[in-house]
C-alpha cells in the first residue's frame, strides 16, 4: 500500500509536478516538533493507594468471582474425585496458573505495554502502528508524528529492531496477518463480553439452590436472565454515578471470600497446603488423560480480561491492588475450597455455597449477585471500549456512541452493542443452562485471547521496548510453555459448548474485515481518483462556475488533494459558494488527541480561489458528544488560521517562528490584536510550511460579501468575507461512493462486496449523523465505482 500511496503522488516529474506540489504542499506541522514520550505519572503514595482501592471494582471484578464455578468445573462429575491427593494436585495447578499467568504474565509484564494507560488487543496495535508504517490504511502523515500523544522511537538502521521494522513494512500480506490476528483477538474478547455476565450471574443465582434443594434449575435461570436484563436495561444512565460503589463491593467480596478461605482451612482440613509444593503439579498429571481435560476448569481461575480493563488506572495501583488484595484472597479461598472438598467430595457442586456457616450464606450470595454484577458491568464497558477503537481504526461499522461522563472519556455506551450482547447473554443462558457448557466456552474465548497477546508482544517487545531477542525468546517460550496445554484441553471441549465463542468470533471477524476491505478500496479509490490540482488553476478563481455566496464544507478521506467527488459535483452543477473547504476528518493510533492539537488548516491555490483544507485529527478515545458545534469549531480555526497567516507573511527574514514570537508580533501589530494565537500552543513555522495547526477562539467580523478573485487589502478584509460567507449559509458535501465487485470477480468477493458491505453501509450511521450536521444544510454527491 506504501509503495501505491508513493508512485501516485511521484511520477511523472516535470514542470506540472513542480506546479502540483507549489500549489497543494503536504501538511507540515507547524506546531513544532512536539513529543511526549509516555511515562508513568508518579503519584503520591494515598493518591495510589486510593487509585489500587477504585481498580478493585473495574478491573478484577470477573477474577474474584471465578471461585463460584471453578471446581465445579474441574470435577464435573462427584465420582471423578477419587482421593485427596487429586484435590491438592489441581488446587496446585490453580496457585502455579495464577501465579504465571495473572501475576506474573500480566501484572508484571504485559501492563507495560500500555498505550498511555489503554490496553486490550487495539492498544498493542496501534503501538505497532506508531512503529511500523503496517497501517492498512495508509492516511498517516509526518506531522501527525508530532502530536503530544504521539510517541514512537527511532531505530539504528543495523538494529534488529530496525531489520524487524522493514521486514513488517516489506508485504501487504504480513500487515494483513496482523490485522487479522488483532481482530481475532479483539472478536474473542467480545465473545468474553458476552460470556462472563451469562457465567457469572448464573454462578451466583446458583447459590438459590444451596438453602432451596427442591428448586428446579429453570427457576435459577428465569433470576439469572431477569438480572441480565435490568443490568443492560440501566447501561444507558452510564456508570458514573454508581461506580463509586463498585470498588467496595468487588472490596468487601474479596475480603470475604479470603476470610471465609481461611476459616475452611482451619476447620476441614489442612493438608491441602502440600499444594503449594510443584510437585503435585507433577502427580496431578500422571493420573492420566481425565487430569488433562480438567485444564479447561482450571483456566476458568485466570483471566485477560484485567489488561483490556486498564482504563486510565495506574499500572503501580493495579500490581498494588492484585498483590496485596486479589492474589492472597484468591488463595485463601481457593486452598478453603480445596480443604472442604477433600472432606466432602460429594459436594463440589456449589460447593462456594456448601462451604459456608449458614449464618452467612444469605449475606454471601446477596455480596456474591452484587460482584456477579460488579464484573459484568466492567466486561460490558470494555466491549464498548473495544467497539469504539474498531470503529476508530476502520474496522468496525459506524455505531452510535454516547459519552455517558464530564468526568472520564472512557466511559461510553452504544445502545445498538448493548442489546445485541444482551440478546446473546440471554441465548446463552437459557440456551445452555448448565455452568459447565457456559464454563467450556468461556475458557475458550480467555486462551484464545491470551495467545493473541502473547504473539502480539513480540513485535511490542522488539519495536517498542527494544529488548534484547533472547528476553523475546524466553517470555514466548515460558508463555507458550504454560498456554498451549490449556488451549489443548480446551479444543477437546468445542463440541461441549466451546464452539461457542468460536461462532461469535467468526461472525464479528467477517463483519469487521468485510467493512475494513470496503473502507480500503474506498480510499484507494479517493487516493488514485484524485483532482489534479493545475487542473483546479487552470479553471481560474471562479473555478468555471458562478460563485455563489455561502460557504461549502466538502468531506473527503484525503488529506492532500482534491477528491473526486468535487469535479464530480461542479461539472454537474453550474455553481459553487464563494468559499469551498476540503475537510478530511482522520483517526490515527493515538489514543486522543488534545483539542488544541486537533484542526490542521491550509490554503489551497492563491488567495483569490477562497479554498482551504481542514484535517480534523481524532484518537480512538475520542468522542463526537453532541454538544460539540464542529462546524463552529471548523469556522474558528479556518479563522486563525487567516490572522495567524497574515502574521507570518510578514517575517521574511527567518525561516522559524516559535509561538512566543508570533505572540509579540501580534501584540505590535493591530491588526492581528486580540487573536489566541499565544494560548498553551508550541508553534513554529518554516518558509516551506503550508499548514497552521490552529485552537479554536470565538472571533466576530463585519460581514463584508467581496468578489471571487478580488484580492484582499487587509487581513480583516478575508475574514469579514468569510464572516459574510458564513452567514449566507454552510451547505456540508458528502460523498457517498458505492463500490461495487466487478463482473469478472470471484463469487466470494461478490457477495462481500455487493452484499455483506452494502447491507452493512445501509444500517450504519451516517457521517452526518456523527457530526451532528443539520438535515437542510446536506448535500450527498454519489458516484459508484468497481473494484
Amino acid at each position: 500500500m506504501e509503495t501505491t500511496s508513493s508512485t501516485n503522488e511521484h511520477t511523472g516529474r516535470g514542470t506540472m509536478w513542480e506546479l502540483e506540489r507549489n500549489l497543494d504542499q503536504p501538511m507540515d506541522a507547524e506546531a513544532g516538533r512536539l513529543r511526549n514520550m509516555y511515562r508513568e505519572k508518579t503519584y503520591p503514595t494515598l493518591v495510589l493507594l486510593q487509585l489500587a482501592f477504585q481498580s478493585l471494582g473495574v478491573v478484577f471484578g470477573d477474577l474474584g468471582t471465578s471461585p463460584l464455578y471453578v471446581f465445579y468445573n474441574i470435577f464435573p462429575g462427584e465420582s471423578e474425585i477419587k482421593d485427596t491427593e487429586q484435590v491438592i494436585g489441581a488446587l496446585s495447578l490453580i496457585i502455579y496458573s495464577l501465579t504465571l499467568i495473572p501475576l506474573v504474565k500480566y501484572v508484571f509484564i504485559v501492563l507495560r505495554a500500555n498505550d498511555n494507560g489503554q490496553g486490550g488487543t487495539f492498544a498493542l496495535y496501534s503501538l505497532l502502528c506508531r512503529h511500523a508504517k503496517i497501517n492498512t490504511i495508509p492516511n498517516q502523515h509526518r506531522t501527525d508524528e508530532d502530536l503530544t500523544t504521539y510517541s514512537r522511537h527511532i531505530y539504528d538502521e543495523k538494529s534488529l529492531a530496525a531489520k524487524i521494522k522493514r521486514w513488517l513494512e516489506g508485504h501487504q500480506f504480513r500487515k494483513n496477518a496482523i490485522l487479522i490476528l488483532v481482530l481475532f483477538g479483539t472478536c474473542m474478547a467480545v465473545g468474553d463480553g458476552i460470556l462472563t455476565p451469562a457465567i457469572s450471574v448464573l454462578s451466583a443465582t446458583g447459590g438459590i439452590q444451596v438453602e432451596e434443594p427442591k428448586m428446579r434449575n429453570d427457576v435459577v435461570v428465569i433470576v439469572s436472565v431477569v438480572i441480565l436484563i435490568g443490568l443492560f436495561s440501566m447501561q444507558h444512565f452510564g456508570t458514573d454515578k454508581v461506580s463509586w460503589l463498585f470498588a467496595p463491593i468487588v472490596f468487601v467480596w474479596y475480603i470475604l471470600i479470603g476470610i471465609l478461605g481461611a476459616v475452611n482451612i482451619s476447620k476441614y482440613d489442612r493438608s491441602v497446603l502440600k499444594a503449594f509444593n510443584p510437585v503435585y503439579v507433577y502427580r496431578y498429571f500422571k493420573r492420566g488423560k481425565t487430569s488433562w481435560v480438567s485444564l479447561g476448569g482450571i483456566m476458568l481461575s485466570i483471566t485477560e480480561a484485567l489488561f483490556a480493563d486498564l482504563s486510565y488506572f495506574p499500572v503501580q495501583a493495579i500490581q498494588i491492588a492484585f498483590t496485596v488484595v486479589v492474589f492472597p484472597c484468591l488463595l485463601l479461598q481457593y486452598t478453603g475450597q480445596a480443604a472442604y472438598i477433600a472432606q466432602n467430595r460429594n459436594s463440589v457442586v456449589h460447593a462456594f455455597y456448601y462451604s459456608l456457616p449458614d449464618s452467612v450464606r444469605w449475606p454471601s450470595f446477596i455480596v456474591a449477585t452484587a460482584a456477579a454484577v460488579v464484573a459484568s458491568q466492567a466486561t460490558i464497558s470494555m466491549t464498548y471500549s473495544i467497539i469504539k477503537q474498531a470503529l476508530a481504526l476502520g474496522c468496525f461499522p459506524r455505531v452510535r456512541i454516547i459519552h455517558t461522563s464530564k468526568k472520564y472519556l472512557g466511559q461510553i455506551y452504544s445502545p445498538d452493542i448493548n442489546w445485541i450482547l444482551l440478546i446473546f447473554c440471554i441465548a446463552v443462558t437459557a440456551g445452555f443452562k448448565k455452568q459447565s457448557q457456559i464454563a467450556n466456552a468461556y475458557g475458550t474465548a480467555v486462551i484464545m485471547v491470551m495467545l493473541v497477546t502473547t504473539f502480539l508482544m513480540v513485535p511490542i517487545m522488539l519495536l517498542v521496548w527494544r529488548s534484547h531477542w533472547s528476553l523475546v525468546i524466553l517470555f514466548t517460550a515460558l508463555s507458550l510453555v504454560v498456554e498451549i496445554p490449556y488451549f489443548s484441553a480446551v479444543v477437546r471441549k468445542i463440541d461441549q459448548g466451546g464452539w461457542v465463542p468460536l461462532v461469535f468470533a467468526g461472525a464479528f471477524l467477517i463483519i469487521m474485515y468485510v467493512w475494513h476491505y470496503g473502507t480500503l478500496k474506498r480510499y484507494e479509490f479517493e487516493m488514485h481518483s484524485k483532482v489534479s490540482m493545475a487542473w483546479i488553476l487552470g479553471l481560474g478563481p471562479s473555478l468555471g462556475l458562478v460563485r455563489v455566496p455561502g460557504m461549502g464544507l466538502v468531506y473527503t478521506e484525503l488529506a492532500s488533494g482534491v477528491p473526486h467527488i468535487f469535479s464530480h459535483f461542479i461539472t454537474n452543477l453550474p455553481a459553487i459558494h464563494s468559499t469551498l473547504v476540503f475537510v478530511c476528518v482522520k483517526y490515527l493510533p493515538v489514543y486522543t488527541v488534545p483539542p488544541d492539537e486537533r484542526f490542521l488548516v491550509k490554503r489551497i491555490g492563491p488567495k483569490n480561489f477562497h479554498m482551504f483544507r481542514c484535517v480534523a485529527r481524532y484518537g480512538y478515545k475520542d468522542i463526537h458528544k453532541k454538544d460539540d458545534d464542529f462546524e463552529q469549531m471548523l469556522f474558528n480555526s479556518l479563522m486563525l488560521f487567516v490572522r495567524l497567516e497574515s502574521m507570518m507573511e510578514e517575517y521574511t527574514d527567518s525561516d522559524e517562528y516559535s509561538t512566543r514570537e508570533l505572540n509579540q508580533a501580534g501584540n505590535a501589530n493591530p491588526r492581528i490584536n486580540g487573536t489566541n494565537a499565544g494560548s498553551n500552543m508550541d508553534l513554529s513555522y518554516t518558509s516551506h510550511d503550508s499548514i497552521i495547526q490552529v485552537q479554536s477562539p470565538n472571533h466576530t467580523g463585519n460581514s463584508q460579501v467581496m468578489l471571487s478573485g478580488q484580492t484582499y487589502q487587509t487581513v480583516g478584509d478575508e475574514i469579514a468575507f468569510l464572516n459574510a460567507c458564513r452567514e449566507a449559509g454552510v451547505v456540508h458535501i458528502l460523498g457517498n461512493t458505492i463500490i461495487r465487485a466487478r463482473r469478472d470477480s470471484g463469487l466470494l468477493k461478490k457477495i462481500a462486496i455487493n452484499y455483506l458491505y452494502a447491507f452493512l453501509r445501509k444500517i450504519c450511521r451516517e457521517n452526518s449523523v456523527i457530526f451532528n450536521v443539520p438535515h437542510e444544510s446536506l448535500l450527498n454527491v454519489g458516484q459508484v465505482f468497481y473494484v
